[in-house]
């Protein structure tokens, strides 16, 4: 019987790295910048459906690129 994969919901600059294939840098920048857009305290973690919504991506393409 399989594993079920865990699924996060919190989105890391090491996965904004992976997905957008910019620097470690840039990636925190993003998550800043969507930290601001939805009005977050800088110690708040976004969600990666924040992040999708930000960014105009889709969850489903987004989703396997940061579970593992």
């Amino acid at each position: 019987m399989a594993k079920p994969e865990p699924k996060r919901i919190c989105i890391y600059p090491k996965d904004v790295q992976k997905i957008t294939g910019r620097g470690y840098r840039y990636s925190r920048l993003l998550l800043v910048k969507v930290r601001q857009h939805y009005e977050k305290q800088p110690h708040h973690l976004v969600a990666v459906e924040e992040f999708c919504q930000y960014t105009g991506l889709q969850l489903e393409q987004v989703m396997p690129l940061i579970v593992g």
